[in-house]
């Protein structure tokens, strides 16, 4: 969304420097003020009534000329009823941010916690860290809007969609490429922005709007010609149904967001903004959606301008308005519906229906209850921005996200005694923004790789080595002698958001420019092997430094937030044992034969296509999905009372699926009484044998005795973090449902389990049970 806006971003956020104060009202805008006359009379501000009811005398206060400016993320004033603006777009991927138009940092408040971007806080495979992060934005921003430096609480974030071409510049916005990780980072992240318990229960007000975008099939931004603006992606409903839905299903019916956003490209020829039966058939009726959806910025402008999908602006306003949509970003709706409306395409009642959604969602945050300041949430002040403890949460979400790749000999983590110089060559060792990623606000502090490097060796000495990530010139002769006269060299290559961002996807997987021949040359000069670490939201192609030997550690630590330079010096120095798995599959650069445009997940051996992601991806990856070394070693074993059968006793006649080796059944023919009662409990011993206590996250994968009709080659079903001291070993309990974890997705999108046998995989270990009907 925005994409113009990223080009901004930086320097907006240097002008933030040398900005001078504003000085904003000390309580935000409400509606419903004591102090109005006119409050009592109005029934909408009656909080003793249901807000359904609240809602519909506000709307039927409404005429037509008040109604249509309210559906844009700018939502003007009705003074007559006592109804402040409204900015609907703000954005919190990972930390309160500069994009949208709802929060400003030009006031008392300039600054806030900016966590890791999500690919790298997915690596820690740990839901209750996913969870304090959403809590802790949640928080920050209650708090900047109590200060009145915020015109909205509604947040278009998070990024859901699947992580499935390592090309794609946003799939550093997302938790990478699996569904089930991608549903519980959804259902965790909004749990605490809008605040709810970890469980999910709901007390009170929500805190903010959490909103999962973008719905659906969008992961292809600008590649060789093809535009995210116009794309249409042609899915199967076997894909649609195990990889492209299920973050949103979550996010949706566990997580309770209370906002989607439709994305800008087609869903097999239709525009999801557009589409009926993906806003409100799917995610309304079958899921059970209660909030807002809003378009994509000038989505619904693209659907008759460039999409060419509607004949004119009025029918392009009304098809979105009757699939379901509620709110536009931008300003299309607003100057169109009006006409829509005498044309006879658009009657109001649809427009009341969007209105209705819109408002329940602003009284549901306490917006029409009065001042806020006596409200409950109203106690959230400026002391919880850059509070220590969230600024603590980003050093401990980075920490445990990075991954540790390589480590030949134990080269780390270094001993601090022992080194008495340090070399730190590249051109993301020096500059504090690269760590944030994109969607970044200005951090609480930071500090540069470079800096806390300097913080554990005085003898410290750096070359930039390259002009930039882009690498287009590079001062190969300066890094090699650096390299020669230290007893350590430390390089910091990789990407940036010149390489990888919105409306940017890759052509390339290997590093850019002169990055490799840059390290080849500087690990041939120095004196021991060196230790490489990349910043990427996407997978690199780096087998040259995988397979060579001078490069003795390699750790990869995304975009970690402004804690991130601290993050990688004490895993470095070995202040904190890495524990981050690769949460997506590294390609070779051969993958880049492979058409972005091609949604397929499944080989297809016949034409020479290779499937994508861990599940169907049939070549030999770099590095795979789940990878991740640490100072330590841990062992796995499936406790000895593990379940080896399971019995469905089900009274009713089972229909079996056509066409298959193994016999099947159905899953909805099953029912959902008979796939509660299949419960069970899979139990892993995990031990730490290592001299150092870690935390590791367990991931439990399950496998079929075949590949045939399109299984997985194994797909994830669990994870759990765990923390072990040396030598200390716990036991991990998975609690499974075979109808949701074992069973796979037909050609035509129905679910159905397999009887037989199923594999239970944690590393090297096996389980085996056996699903009799």
């Amino acid at each position: 969304m925005g994409a113009d806006r990223e080009l901004h971003v930086l320097s907006t956020l240097l002008l933030l420097l040398v900005q001078p104060l504003v000085v904003f009202s000390s309580t935000p805008p409400f509606a419903c003020d004591p102090i109005n006359p006119s409050t009592p009379y109005y029934a909408f501000c009656k909080t003793t009534l249901p807000i359904d009811k609240r809602v519909s005398d506000l709307v039927s206060r409404l005429n037509l000329e008040e109604k249509i400016p309210q559906l844009g993320d700018v939502a003007p004033a009705i003074p007559r009823l006592g109804v402040p603006s409204y900015k609907w777009w703000s954005e919190a991927l990972h930390g309160l941010s500069l994009w949208g138009r709802g929060i400003h940092f030009n006031g008392t408040i300039r600054s806030a916690t900016s966590f890791p971007q999500v690919i790298l806080t997915a690596a820690s495979f740990n839901p209750r860290l996913w969870y304090r992060i959403g809590q802790a934005i949640g928080m920050e921003a209650r708090a900047i809007y109590n200060m009145g430096q915020a015109e909205g609480l509604t947040f278009w974030s998070p990024n859901v969609n699947i992580f499935r071409d390592p090309r794609w510049g946003r799939g550093q916005e997302t938790p990478g490429e699996d569904p089930m990780t991608a549903s519980k980072y959804a259902v965790y992240f909004v749990r605490g922005l809008q605040g709810d318990s970890f469980r999910g229960r709901r007390s009170g007000q929500l805190k903010a709007s959490a909103c999962c975008k973008h719905y659906t099939a969008y992961d292809m931004d600008n590649w060789k010609g093809n535009s995210r603006y116009t794309f249409d992606a042609r899915v199967t409903a076997q894909d649609m149904e195990d990889t492209y839905q299920p973050p949103f299903r979550s996010c949706i019916k566990q997580g309770r967001a209370t906002c989607v956003m439709c994305s800008y490209n087609r869903v097999n020829g239709v525009p999801t903004c557009a589409d009926y039966n993906l806003l409100s058939k799917t995610a309304r009726g079958l899921w059970g959606f209660n909030g807002y959806i809003a378009s994509d910025c000038d989505a619904v402008a693209l659907i008759y301008g460039a999409d060419g999908y509607a004949k004119s602006a009025e029918d392009s306003v009304a098809d979105v308005l009757k699939a379901g949509m509620d709110l536009n970003c931008g300003d299309y709706v607003q100057k169109y519906a009006g006409s829509a409306v005498k044309e006879g395409k658009l009657s109001e009642s649809e427009i009341n229906r969007a209105l209705h959604n819109l408002f329940s969602l602003r009284m549901r945050l306490g917006l029409f209850n009065g001042s806020p300041k006596q409200q409950a949430s109203g106690a959230i002040f400026a002391n919880q921005i850059c509070s220590k403890e969230h600024q603590d949460l980003a050093l401990e979400a980075a920490q445990d996200g990075i991954v540790l790749l390589k480590n030949t000999a134990n080269l780390l983590p270094l001993a601090r005694s022992r080194v008495t110089s340090l070399g730190v060559i590249g051109p993301n060792a020096n500059v504090g923004y690269k760590l944030l990623g994109n969607y970044g606000g200005p951090p609480c502090k930071g500090i540069t790789p470079l800096g806390a490097l300097q913080t554990y060796v005085g003898s410290t000495r750096y070359v930039a080595g390259c002009d930039s990530a882009a690498c287009t010139s590079s001062s190969i002769n300066d890094a090699v002698q650096l390299a020669k006269s230290v007893d350590y060299v430390i390089m910091f290559m990789g990407l940036d958001q010149d390489q990888e961002r919105e409306d940017l996807d890759r052509v390339d997987l290997v590093l850019p420019g002169m990055q490799q021949a840059l390290i080849s040359n500087v690990a041939g000069a120095a004196k021991r092997p060196i230790i490489l670490v990349l910043l990427s939201g996407g997978p690199v192609d780096i087998t040259f430094a995988k397979l060579d030997g001078r490069i003795g550690g390699i750790l990869w630590a995304g975009y970690p937030g402004e804690a991130g330079g601290l993050a990688i010096a004490r895993i470095i120095f070995g202040e904190h044992n890495p524990g981050g798995r690769l949460p997506v599959t590294w390609y070779p650069q051969e993958f880049t034969r492979v058409p972005m445009i091609d949604m397929r997940m499944r080989a297809d051996p016949a034409s020479g296509y290779p499937g994508r992601t861990y599940r169907f991806y049939t070549g030999k990856p770099v590095y795979r999905f789940g990878h991740g070394l640490s100072y330590t070693t841990y062992s796995y074993e499936f406790e000895a009372e593990a379940v080896t059968s399971i019995y469905l006793n089900n009274s009713q006649p089972l229909q079996a699926t056509a066409n298959s080796d193994i016999p099947s059944y159905n899953i909805e023919s099953i029912g959902s009484d008979a796939c509660g009662k299949l419960k069970l409990s899979a139990a892993v011993s995990v031990k730490n044998h290592g001299p150092i206590a870690g935390k590791h996250p367990v991931l439990l994968f399950s496998r079929w005795p075949s590949l045939q009709h399109g299984r997985a080659v194994k797909q994830l079903i669990g994870f759990k973090s765990v923390h072990l001291e040396a030598g200390e070993s716990t036991k991990v309990v998975f609690s499974l449902w075979p109808c949701q974890q074992l069973s796979r997705a037909m050609g035509d999108g129905t679910r159905v389990l397999d009887r037989g046998s199923h594999f239970l995989v944690v590393g090297e270990k096996e389980h085996e049970i056996n699903i009799v009907f």
